[in-house]
């Protein structure tokens, strides 16, 4: 047993600290590398799943908006429609259509063709009214 003794004394005065780090550093760097490819792979899996999540609560948005947008054009194409217009105006403006005397009807001038020249007079500008049922061009 003294053999024993002696060999195991002599491997543990050659064995050192430093020793056994040089031999575990590249285990505990693998590991370490294994480790942060894990802890990268898992976040990038958590934020494409959380991005999913907020895409689809836009998308959920936009229907909603999509629906409101074609509810409020259909609302819009029912006031402007000509009969509740009519109907609007007589019963609850007091409204009614003119009689054929009282209709004006305005029209501008048009100016003289030709060098580009403006008329000289400031009464080519000013539209003229004629009134329905007159014989004349008024004002």
């Amino acid at each position: 047993m003294s053999k024993v003794h002696s060999r195991v004394s002599a491997l543990r005065s050659s064995v050192t600290v430093g020793g056994v780090l040089l031999h575990l550093l590249p285990a505990v760097c693998l590991f370490a590398l294994f480790a942060a490819v894990g802890i990268l792979h898992v976040t990038s899996r958590v934020l494409v799943v959380d991005m999913g999540y907020r895409l689809s609560r836009e998308e959920a948005e936009s229907r909603i908006l999509t629906r409101e947008n074609d509810r409020l054009k259909l609302e819009l194409a029912t006031l402007k429609a000509p009969g509740r217009l009519e109907r609007v105006a007589r019963e609850q403006l007091n409204m009614a259509m003119p009689r054929g005397g009282a209709v004006v009807s305005l029209s501008a001038e048009k100016p003289a063709r030709g060098s580009g020249a403006r008329a000289e007079s400031s009464d080519a500008t000013q539209p003229t009214a004629r009134v329905a049922g007159r014989a004349g061009a008024g004002r």
